[in-house]
């Protein structure tokens, strides 16, 4: 499971990712909303070459098409972005899939997909948008840990490197991260932070 770092960026323009990046980020997620088409296929390029420069995994977040399309090796949708998506187009061409989930009826269709990974959100409350889920809590992840077995588990939401040790205690296996990050001081230096707190010791 090298792919899944326990320090899981999430940014929403390839400005910000080409910033962060090359501060060691190894895996990072590119959610891109609202955009045409050209916009779309010119930031997931460039993140693919980013990325592949620094040695980081590129999750592209929902567009699963541009993602086959450009040669991305790996896709996140939501429950709606599940509806439209070919998963056996995406599985014949390698890429791994994550997928989110908040409720037993959300993770009961996403395990039946098989994904690379499950993502539950928000573990805490979160500044991001107008979240429709109360915040989930570790004895959530806790429940989740033990139904997903041996897939990959992901938090989301509300999270700071304090909370980290909690988080990991419960069974998460990666910690993505959005709002901490992107409204700090210093974005460079908060994800130096994140990525010192995610390190295991050798």
């Amino acid at each position: 499971m090298g792919w899944l770092d326990r320090f899981y960026l999430i940014t929403g323009h390839v400005g910000r990712l080409e910033l962060l990046v090359p501060q060691g980020v190894r895996l990072v997620q590119l959610r891109l909303k609202d955009l045409p088409e050209a916009e779309l296929r010119r930031q997931i390029a460039r993140a693919r070459d980013i990325c592949a420069v620094h040695g980081a995994q590129l999750v592209v977040n929902d567009h699963w098409p541009l993602a086959l399309d450009l040669n991305c090796t790996f896709v996140h949708l939501g429950q709606e972005d599940m509806d439209g998506a070919d998963f056996d187009a995406l599985r014949r061409a390698g890429v791994r899939i994550g997928l989110s989930t908040h409720d037993e009826a959300e993770l009961d269709r996403a395990l039946a997909c098989a994904p690379d990974y499950v993502a539950l959100g928000p573990v805490y409350p979160t500044l991001l948008k107008k979240m429709k889920w109360a915040p989930q809590g570790l004895e959530k992840v806790r429940r989740w840990k033990r139904l997903v077995g041996d897939t990959p588990l992901v938090g989301i939401g509300g999270l700071t490197p304090e909370r980290l040790p909690g988080l990991f205690e419960a069974g998460a296996d990666s910690a993505a991260v959005v709002t901490d990050i992107q409204q700090a001081a210093s974005p460079e230096a908060r994800c130096r932070e994140w990525i010192a707190a995610t390190r295991v010791p050798a």
